[in-house]
């Protein structure tokens, strides 16, 4: 696909309009939803704090009224002797009692009385006192027995459930039922702490829906009033009050940091910010918990952000308008352009136009037609120059000696030296001849290992001769090597190195050893000679001469040329798959393995 200059103004431009306007979009979003969470949360919050002291100051009101009995002195008698003591008058002051309380707060809805000595009970519902019943089996209620297992406890509440008559002595009809919150209160006597009765209080849920409403907007929030073992006290969702719900989000909140009155929640069923307040009621942990979706804490952002959408749209579409005629301006002259240089491609050195305007495109077009004029000036004496010197080239080719004469008249001396019984001439004459094919046929690149180390051992061989007995060399080669394609000519400037290197500066026997094998999908090479060796510093040098890219030639020691040739071959060949390790000490040779892959 091609792109014109045209269609990348265009969308070059609408590029540049976009991402500001986008970015500036998405930040302004970003920002404005933080600062809306930050302030919604923090206003939620206060909210939340002011109607939790309401509520926990409600909910201690009610669990007191029971203290209420310890300052009437003649009903707390009764408790202590029991009703039988005195039956018309000690009735008469438990009526009067419940009578009281009942009256104390509208949202009661039904008082229970139990009396230990004779084990006497009374209701008190909708006004409506029974009559004495007996309730041998206290501990029964649930409730009751608590008060048995925490000893301290002189009130404990039972949460919101449907209202019950306590041991039948009330008559609840099942359209009067409706959900209630227990207060269920000891009675002692101070201060021997003896167990004189029970006063259970259940009160309407009013009082507490007309706190709550207060708290979150209905139908859009969640609330929840909630005891530390999570049973709901109250919950905008009416089918939720007085169960037991496992909530996850409930489990977060009772374990974040004391500092922290927020979190982010995301789930199937709620996705949003849940802001809660924990206190204490007659010694237990609530939660009043508030809930609010994205959707409606960031739709203020939401609006505006389409708002700029909008407006970046009407923008857009100003922009793709104006580019578009501004390209069909700039790319009308540019046509003209190429038109003509395509009829110069085929030829046609001729310009079909006066001009192209007075700026950067017009002065582009003059001066292609002053190129077209000086390429038809010069085609005529360039061209003829050209053939000439092309012609002089090959009569100084052809006068050049053929190589092949070389071999030819090497192998006309060694048969000769044959004749003469002089084999060793013969031997060394075709080691020559043979090196010097190899190294000058230039149709094969790439060789049999085999044919490399045949290389080497001749050059091996004319070095033996003229140095005799102070050379000596060995070759291992594994025959699984010695079929593997390699590049030519990359053992045997290494051997010339040691050589050059090497053992010319030494007085001892001088030694090459060779080794090939293969690892893997690699085969190793390593070159070896006991010569002279370099230090550690000229070791340094060496490394560092082969890993860079490009060298100059001058600033290189002569023994580091062959080997950085050799290393950049491989790289090319081998998709700088190949490398190379040299290792050395002084006196102690000089040791170069390379390690190339087994396919090229």
């Amino acid at each position: 696909m091609k792109w014109g200059i045209r269609k990348k103004l265009i969308v070059f431009l609408m590029l540049a309009a976009v991402l500001p306007f986008g970015a500036g979009i998405i930040i302004t979003y970003y920002e404005t939803t933080n600062s809306i969470n930050k302030r919604f949360v923090s206003s939620s919050h206060d909210q939340i704090e002011k109607g939790e002291e309401e509520l926990h100051t409600y909910l201690e009101d009610v669990a007191q009224i029971s203290t209420i009995l310890y300052r009437y002195s003649p009903f707390m008698m009764v408790l202590k002797n029991g009703i039988s003591d005195n039956l018309t008058a000690n009735q008469s002051e438990v009526t009067r009692a419940l009578a009281y309380l009942y009256n104390s707060r509208p949202e009661i809805e039904q008082m229970h009385l139990y009396i230990d000595k004779g084990k006497n009970a009374y209701t008190n519902y909708h006004s409506q006192i029974s009559g004495r019943g007996e309730y041998k089996d206290i501990f029964s209620h649930p409730y009751y027995a608590q008060f048995q297992q925490e000893k301290n406890d002189y009130s404990i509440i039972e949460p919101p459930h449907v209202i019950y008559s306590y041991n039948n002595l009330s008559v609840i009809s099942e359209s009067e039922k409706k959900m209630v919150l227990s207060f269920h209160n000891i009675i002692k006597e101070i201060p021997s702490e003896k167990f004189l009765g029970f006063l259970s209080i259940d009160i309407s849920l009013s009082k507490i829906k007309d706190i709550a409403d207060r708290l979150y907007m209905s139908n859009v929030e969640d609330l929840y009033i909630m005891n530390e073992d999570g049973v709901v006290i109250y919950s905008s969702k009416e089918k939720e009050i007085g169960k037991h719900i496992k909530k996850q989000w409930f489990e977060k909140i009772k374990k974040v940091e004391p500092s922290k009155r927020s979190i982010g929640w995301e789930d199937k069923e709620f996705s949003g910010v849940i802001v809660f307040e924990d206190f204490f009621v007659q010694e237990k942990k609530w939660y009043i918990a508030k809930r609010i979706p994205y959707h409606v804490l960031y739709q203020s952002a939401r609006e505006t952000v389409i708002t700029n959408s909008l407006i970046g749209l009407v923008s857009l579409a100003i922009v793709l308008l104006t580019t578009f005629i501004i390209s069909i301006k700039i790319t009308a002259p540019i046509k003209v352009l190429i038109a003509n240089m395509k009829k110069v491609e085929k030829g046609e050195f001729q310009a079909d136009f006066d001009s192209l305007g007075n700026d950067e495109i017009g002065m582009l077009g003059k001066h292609f037609k002053l190129m077209i004029g000086t390429i038809n000036t010069l085609i005529e004496r360039e061209y003829k120059l050209e053939i000439e010197n092309k012609t002089s080239q090959l009569r100084v080719l052809r006068s050049q000696i053929n190589p092949h004469f070389l071999y030819n008249a090497l192998q006309s001396i060694g048969t000769l030296a044959l004749k003469a019984k002089e084999t060793q001439i013969y031997s060394l004459l075709m080691a020559l001849a043979g090196s010097m094919r190899y190294s000058m046929n230039m149709r094969e690149d790439i060789v049999p290992f085999l044919l490399e180390i045949k290389h080497v051992k001749a050059y091996l061989l004319l070095q033996q001769q003229r140095f005799e007995e102070q050379v000596e060399y060995h070759i291992n080669v594994t025959k699984e090597a010695e079929s593997i394609q390699i590049p030519k000519m990359i053992l045997q400037p290494i051997v010339e190195n040691s050589f050059k290197h090497g053992f010319i500066h030494q007085d001892k026997n001088f030694l090459v050893k060779i080794e090939a094998w293969v690892v893997g999908n690699e085969i190793v090479c390593s070159v070896t000679d006991n010569g002279v060796g370099v230090d550690e510093q000229s070791l340094k040098r060496i490394y560092e001469m082969l890993l860079q890219e490009k060298t100059n030639r001058k600033g290189i020691e002569r023994e580091s040329i062959g080997l950085k040739n050799i290393y950049d071959r491989l790289k090319i060949y081998y998709n700088n798959k190949a490398r190379m390790e040299i290792t050395s000490k002084e006196n102690e040779g000089f040791t170069v393995v390379f390690y190339i892959p087994k396919c090229l």
